[in-house]
């Protein structure tokens, strides 16, 4: 190797090595920055709903508070805060694995060595709940992975690991604690997997043995008391199942749990209702319970359509932004082997159409809006009730927007999550490949004009809080018989 060559390679090498060492917190926010500008397809609606100087007053504000970051995991919090700017949700930012460990490995106060504990072993939590008549919070719970002792102290309740299969979580360390307020309820501050905290504002003891935190469920292990009440039992198996399920409740009424649209739940949800198929077209009355899911996949409740339709259905469509970045989602697609022939088909025109515009926004589908007609409605069921929550989001709130058009129709419960409008997200690594990011590649045509993020779907009966949550099916069956 001559000498120039040598001091080229050199020099390559020590570049790699500087731009490598330069990750710091300021570096990371300033890529997030630009890069969120340039692909995120909600960023410009934003941007003209709130205004520059609010987003510049924002960007100083996060700019200032990077300059004194050090620490990865505490440099991931700060911007995710500042990508909360736009939406709170089909936005996520993580620490690569790699660069976890690394970075729990280089630390003085690793959560493994320095976490808080309570050495309590389960035999002498036995013990103690011994002499605990009452149900309460304190006992031995399950919320998989983990089983987690709850013992009191002082005015606190401390729930801690006493098992964690599969998880860096270790025994006796303090998961979460409960404390009582002013008002009598009870709040919470609950550490995730990666030790982060997360402070929950509602707990509550569900009959004897079904504990919940927000979006966290726990049922009692230790000790074992009667439930009295049937419909506590149904509640706990409804909300704690991660695999659909369908019922007869009554002589009329048929229910139908699905916990997500996840596309892999996409083939029981459809062997359930081909293989139902009489008895929930025998019945008057069904009952679709979403509650706490968050989304997944449109084609997973397809096969739902049918039983709910009385009319055509308007489908609005959306719009991609497109850059060299986010289309490489659809080359993606096209080298997936999981993929058919025809949907990479369809990937590549795709492709074309968004490569001959690139910095526009582009709509895949021939019309801005799709009519969807079926040749058959059927007598049964009559009355169809959805049950919904807080927590439902993307997928599902776009399920009840097609299904609240049947005349058959009504919704139940709470105002749903309102993250629907921007979505399909695309993920990125950072250049120093210690953060990914999550962000979103389109924008629905209903905004500005029926804008779901940040609002939600309204219930048709709001099922408000002097009706247990575990009564909301019973609820929903008593309106759907008197009609």
């Amino acid at each position: 190797m001559n000498f120039k060559k040598l001091s080229v390679f050199l020099f390559l090498i020590i570049s790699c090595s500087t731009f490598a060492q330069k990750c710091s917190c300021q570096d990371n926010f300033n890529w997030l920055k630009k890069n969120f500008e340039e692909n995120d397809a909600g960023f410009q609606f934003v941007i003209d709903k709130k205004g520059p100087a609010a987003y510049q007053n924002h960007n100083v504000l996060f700019s200032q508070k990077a300059k004194k970051i050090k620490d990865l995991n505490t440099c991931r919090d700060v911007l995710f805060d500042w990508m909360l700017f736009f939406r709170p949700g089909h936005l996520s930012l993580s620490v690569n694995q790699d660069f976890a460990k690394k970075s729990v490995s280089e630390t003085n106060t690793t959560p493994e060595k320095e976490w808080e504990k309570l050495e309590i072993n389960e035999d002498q939590l036995k013990k103690n709940l011994s002499n605990i008549s009452q149900p309460g919070f304190e006992g031995i719970w399950v919320s998989a992975p983990y089983t987690i002792g709850v013992a009191k102290r002082n005015n606190e309740y401390i729930g801690y690991i006493l098992e964690a299969k599969k998880s860096k979580w270790k025994q006796y360390q303090v998961k979460f604690k409960i404390k009582e307020n002013p008002d009598k309820t009870y709040s919470a501050v609950f550490f995730l997997g990666d030790y982060s905290s997360q402070k929950i504002n509602e707990v509550k003891l569900i009959g004897n043995n079904f504990l919940k935190m927000g979006f966290v469920s726990l049922q009692r292990k230790f000790p074992a008391y009667q439930e009295s009440n049937p419909e506590i039992t149904n509640y706990v198996e409804s909300v704690t199942t991660q695999n659909p399920f369908l019922k007869e409740i009554s002589s009329q009424t048929i229910l139908l749990r699905i916990p997500s649209f996840d596309y892999s739940n996409k083939k029981v949800i459809d062997s359930i209702l081909a293989a139902n198929k009489q008895l929930i077209l025998s019945k008057e009355n069904l009952i679709i319970d979403v509650r706490n899911n968050g989304g997944g996949s449109d084609a997973s409740f397809q096969e739902i359509i049918p039983y709910l339709y009385t009319n055509p259905i308007r489908i609005i469509g959306t719009e991609y932004l497109s850059t060299v970045q986010n289309n490489k989602r659809m080359e993606e697609f096209i080298a997936n082997p999981d993929w058919s022939v025809e949907e990479k088909e369809w990937a590549r025109k795709g492709l074309e159409k968004l490569n001959s515009n690139l910095g526009k926004f582009v709509s895949l589908e021939d019309a801005i809006v799709q009519e969807s007609k079926l040749n058959i409605v059927y007598t049964n069921p009559k009355n169809i009730g959805i049950i919904i929550n807080e927590n439902n989001a993307s997928t599902t709130e776009e399920f009840l927007l097609q299904a609240k058009q049947s005349k058959k129709v009504k919704l139940f419960g709470t105002t749903t999550e309102g993250i629907l409008d921007i979505s399909n997200m695309h993920f990125v690594d950072s250049p120093c490949k210690d953060l990914k990011l999550g962000y979103s590649l389109s924008k629905s045509f209903r905004i500005p004009g029926m804008q779901i993020d940040g609002k939600g779907i309204q219930p048709d009966y709001y099922l408000d809080k002097s009706i247990p949550e575990y009564d909301w099916v019973r609820f929903t069956e008593k309106i759907l018989k008197a009609n």
